[in-house]
């Protein structure tokens, strides 16, 4: 899968009033089929309060199909200040280094903040589609998936 996986430094990632930290190079799973991993936190550049954390999985295969290449959450007492939608603006420069030309975020139909992140930060509703039975998420309960697509 990536076994000659090279991680790179991601610079400075600042928006304003708060920047991605990097706290994580997580290895590929190849059990799992997940690819190298870059896990970030957001953070206020006045307080450096932890605000909420963003992720990038470096590679695309069913389960970034499904689950997606970035995953987010912004702290309940931070939200409303589009934390995640600049994030993911922040993160392109680097899938754009790793050669990725298209980012995918899914989301579960009812959470409509994701959505709207999504949209605010230039995301491309592809379909909302039905899980597979064998799918991690669908083990867990989940049913379906909105695909955002986002091209770099």
């Amino acid at each position: 899968m990536t076994n000659n996986f090279n991680f790179l430094e991601p610079g400075k990632l600042i928006d304003n009033d708060f920047e991605l930290v990097l706290v994580e190079k997580a290895p590929a799973d190849e059990a799992k089929g997940y690819f190298p991993k870059y896990r970030f936190e957001m953070r206020n550049i006045k307080t450096g309060e932890k605000m909420g954390q963003i992720s990038l999985r470096v590679g695309n295969n069913d389960n970034t199909k499904y689950g997606g290449n970035v995953g987010y959450g912004v702290d309940e007492k931070f939200r409303g200040h589009h934390y995640s939608a600049r994030s993911l603006k922040l993160i392109s420069a680097l899938a754009k280094q790793h050669g990725l030309n298209t980012l995918w975020v899914t989301c579960n139909p009812d959470n409509i903040a994701s959505r709207k992140t999504c949209e605010l930060a230039g995301g491309k509703l592809l379909e909302i589609c039905d899980l597979p039975a064998d799918n991690e998420q669908y083990l867990k309960g989940e049913r379906k998936k909105c695909r955002y697509r986002f091209d770099l």
